[in-house]
């Protein structure tokens, strides 16, 4: 990982998005910090998935600014926003389905696709070191086997594994993660939880955003809530759980739902 002197690695400042007449996102101001999992959470439509894109430069706000590792990137391209260390788990699976496991992986780790399709076509040799690294990420999943599978044939949740796992390998300094466990099993489910923790404790800085309330509390560190385009609620996951605004807004009794 590329090494970030700033504290707050994401600062969203007064970020607003409107689509005709409704505020998708409406005066939204939040901070992320170096090191730490912090969790967007809200109902259908309160306007997390655009947060992301805003953050992403997939589309541009109506105003304020995103600042990220203490540069103002509003309404740089896409691009040019991930060269500078975003890595982002996307909510449908993205992988090449006829390219095997490993070779989705190094498609990660080699940042000009030019290069990687020149070494898959032309039969060069992969080096030691990144096929020591896709190993030792896949082992901590329990995929190491899964290496040579062509991607097709993985199950969802496999097929999410190695996506968060591809999204991890591409150089990088902060992870977004979009609904990281939805669709997946349990026993999956788990392994997806002990990866983000290993990654925390690592010294990863993580958003992600999770409908599984259950499951963005018990692997976060703060808890972002999202109501209507504002932010209705911060804190830590105790604190956003005893939040009567939060309980009244929509939260209501999932929180009896026991804990991923």
């Amino acid at each position: 990982m590329v090494e970030s002197n700033w504290s707050n690695i994401l600062q969203i400042k007064n970020l607003k998005k409107y689509f005709g007449g409704v505020k998708a996102v409406d005066s939204c101001d939040f901070e992320v910090e170096k090191g730490k999992i912090t969790a967007l959470i809200g109902p259908n439509g309160a306007g997390k998935s655009t947060v992301f894109n805003l953050v992403l430069g997939l589309i541009n706000p109506d105003s304020g600014k995103v600042v990220f590792n203490g540069k103002n990137i509003t309404g740089l391209k896409p691009e040019d926003i991930s060269n500078l260390g975003i890595s982002r788990l996307f909510q449908q699976t993205r992988l090449f389905n006829n390219l095997t496991v490993k070779e989705n992986l190094l498609l990660a780790m080699d940042n000009k696709d030019v290069k990687f399709w020149k070494n898959l076509l032309g039969g060069n040799k992969v080096g030691k070191d990144k096929e020591k690294r896709i190993e030792q990420m896949l082992g901590l999943v329990g995929m190491e086997k899964f290496k040579n599978k062509i991607s097709r044939d993985l199950s969802y949740g496999q097929k999410r594994l190695v996506e968060l796992i591809r999204a991890v390998l591409k150089p990088h300094i902060f992870l977004m993660l979009d609904e990281p466990v939805a669709g997946v099993n349990p026993k999956l489910r788990k392994s997806i939880k002990g990866l983000l923790l290993k990654l925390k404790y690592q010294g990863e800085t993580i958003l992600l955003i999770e409908h599984d309330i259950n499951f963005a509390f018990s692997v976060s560190d703060e808890v972002i809530v999202m109501h209507q385009g504002k932010i209705l609620a911060k804190g830590t996951p105790t604190q956003i759980k005893n939040n009567p605004k939060v309980l009244e807004a929509y939260l209501g009794e999932q929180f009896s739902a026991g804990s991923s």
